[in-house]
């Protein structure tokens, strides 16, 4: 897949179907059709709207990666397989919205899911590539936040065979240069990024004379619609809240250093590659 034009990548659109046509509009506005968008994977997780959330991506033309939620969905699993530990507060969550979304889905959308792929290459015209994984390059459901240390991600970029990454699954925007290499996690759209703010976050990658311009980017969309949605659907209460104050309803999966930076907002970053 070539990167011959400004392409906007997301992640985690979870079942939040307001903020899907939030992000799918954007790209429209900003002029980028559907060839040039790419999502990396979780359509279906923590909100209201599983069904009609698979049912706009998939007409949407865009490019979709496999995470682990369709994964596990698409074989009828008994959970998410997210890697969350057992017994923690996210493990107890999740049963709840998994639950949820496994009996919204229809079987031609497991079909769907099915035939998702599990990694992209994304082709740069100055000829690098660019791997996106939905977790780590071998585990689908490994959390990678941008406080990883630089020689895990670099291991990472290297067991791709490529020279960076687009990542998701952690849930956290960012962008860290390794080495002469790239790790972008692009942001999710349908949670916030547990800044205390209601906002989601996408990335724009857009090819100049000098490199790969990169950028995150802050959306705002209907989250009170959102979190209606998930109110009647009788979801957990502490990811509909979420949708407001931009908290996570736990902090299980954060390591020491995206803890301490709980409540802080995001700030939109721009950089060449």
């Amino acid at each position: 897949m070539m990167i011959d034009g400004p392409m906007l990548v997301f992640g985690g659109p979870y079942s939040n179907l307001q903020a899907t046509r939030a992000v799918l509009a954007e790209a429209a506005r900003r002029g980028i059709p559907p060839s040039r968008i790419l999502c990396t994977g979780d359509v279906v997780a923590y909100g209201a709207d599983a069904a009609a959330c698979c049912d706009l991506v998939m007409a949407s033309g865009i490019a979709v990666l496999a995470g682990n939620c369709e994964e596990q969905l698409a074989e009828a699993a008994e959970d998410c397989g997210c890697g969350f530990e057992e017994g923690t507060a996210c493990d107890l969550l999740s049963r709840s919205w998994y639950a949820h979304a496994n009996a919204e889905v229809t079987p031609a959308q497991r079909d769907w899911m099915r035939g998702l792929p599990k990694r992209i290459v994304l082709a740069l015209p100055d000829g690098r590539r660019l791997a996106v994984l939905h977790g780590g390059a071998t585990e689908t459901s490994r959390f990678l936040f941008a406080s990883a240390p630089g020689d895990v991600l670099a291991g990472e970029i290297a067991a791709t065979g490529c020279d960076g990454v687009i990542a998701g699954h952690c849930g956290l925007p960012f962008a860290h240069r390794i080495g002469d290499g790239l790790w972008l996690n692009a942001g999710a759209v349908g949670m916030p990024a547990d800044d205390g703010t209601p906002r989601v976050w996408f990335s724009v990658l857009t090819p100049a004379a000098e490199g790969l311009r990169v950028e995150i980017l802050p959306l705002d969309y209907d989250h009170a619609g959102a979190a209606a949605a998930m109110r009647a659907a009788r979801l957990p209460e502490g990811y509909a809240a979420a949708l407001a104050i931009g908290l996570w309803p736990s902090c299980d999966v954060l390591p020491p250093a995206e803890r301490a930076r709980r409540g802080q907002p995001l700030a939109p970053v721009a950089l060449m590659w």
